[in-house]
């Protein structure tokens, strides 16, 4: 199983007005790449304060100028927001400035105040969704496309991703329901069971319904998100928890909201942790925690590192212990 940090960009969890978030996530790049993890992801949002990146190629960019090895990833861009063949032309520049390390993560969207904003109608994503992907995956792939509703000259992309025919590519659900559709276009999924599910056995559930539906021979891998905070001290770890979770419920983040308003206990970091849906403490708790994950089907696990933190010396100790005690125990 693979580990990778993932950021949100809160607000800690207030509205910043400057741009000491994005600072702080570069740095966050550094330390990820020194502390040996495959990956830092980071998620699309927009007019809260629950997320300060409404654009991941322009943030994936500045990464790319301060890493080498670490792989760099978009978990989610909202195709209903986006016109797919700029989007298309944004992430092949962010594939050649990174010389061929980015991943890419695909939703529909999930909080309202997103799509008022954007005057997007939510009933519609879906329908949105499916034609974007195929114009964008199209585009991406150097296949030659048209204006929508049709257009004299058919045009390509002047700039193509350095990974052919595109950089990997992941769905991210949080209905249940989803879960089959997405696995039959054969695409690695991403899961957000801490907003979603009961317990590690649920997210099991989910991740062999998943499996069962994929193509023959299908490469799909499964990437799992959960909050963790590597600290010996695990009342900073569960305070920095709290805050994260008071941060997603003041953005209406709709699937954790039905979550809380169904069994308030989890609107608490203490019940989360012991759900096992985050991790919380020293390393050796941490390194369970992961197994667990593992064992439950995950390929992957984005580790939630920066919600809630707001101290960078803490968060570089965390990651780095975090970091180290995986590499300790795989190998790796």
């Amino acid at each position: 199983m693979e580990l990778s940090a993932f950021s949100v960009l809160d607000g800690h969890p207030t509205p910043s007005e400057n741009s000491g978030r994005y600072s702080e996530v570069l740095d966050l790049a550094m330390v990820a790449e020194a502390a040996g993890l495959r990956a830092l992801w980071i998620a699309e949002h927009h007019f809260h304060s629950g997320g300060l990146c409404p654009s991941p190629p322009v943030l994936l960019a500045a990464m790319s100028q301060r890493t080498r090895r670490l792989r760099l990833g978009a978990m989610v861009s909202v195709l209903p927001f986006h016109d797919p063949i700029r989007l298309a032309e944004q992430y092949a520049m962010v594939d050649r400035l990174s010389n061929g390390r980015l991943d890419i993560g695909l939703g529909s969207g999930y909080i309202p105040m997103e799509f008022e904003g954007f005057g997007v109608d939510p009933s519609t994503k879906r329908e949105r969704f499916d034609d974007g992907f195929d114009r964008f995956v199209a585009a991406l792939e150097g296949r030659g496309f048209r204006a929508p509703g049709g257009g004299a000259t058919e045009h390509r992309l002047n700039v193509r991703p350095v990974q052919q025919p595109h950089p990997p590519l992941w769905i991210a659900a949080q209905r249940r329901e989803a879960l089959p559709f997405i696995a039959r276009k054969g695409l690695s999924i991403a899961l957000i069971p801490y907003a979603t599910v009961r317990d590690v056995a649920e997210l099991a559930e989910e991740i062999r319904e998943f499996r069962a539906a994929l193509p023959a021979g299908s490469g799909a891998k499964v990437s799992v998100a959960a909050p963790i905070y590597c600290l010996r001290d695990r009342d900073q770890g569960l305070a920095a928890l709290q805050r994260y979770l008071d941060s997603r419920r003041a953005t209406q983040s709709a699937f954790y909201e039905a979550k809380v308003r169904a069994d308030p206990r989890w609107a608490m970091a203490s019940a989360i942790a012991e759900s096992g849906l985050a991790l919380v403490g020293p390393p050796a708790d941490i390194v369970g925690g992961l197994h667990a994950l593992r064992r439950a089907g995950a390929d992957e696990v984005l580790a939630l590192v920066d919600g809630g933190i707001t101290d960078a010396g803490q968060l570089r100790e965390s990651v780095m212990s975090l970091g180290s005690a995986w590499a300790a125990e795989t190998g790796k």
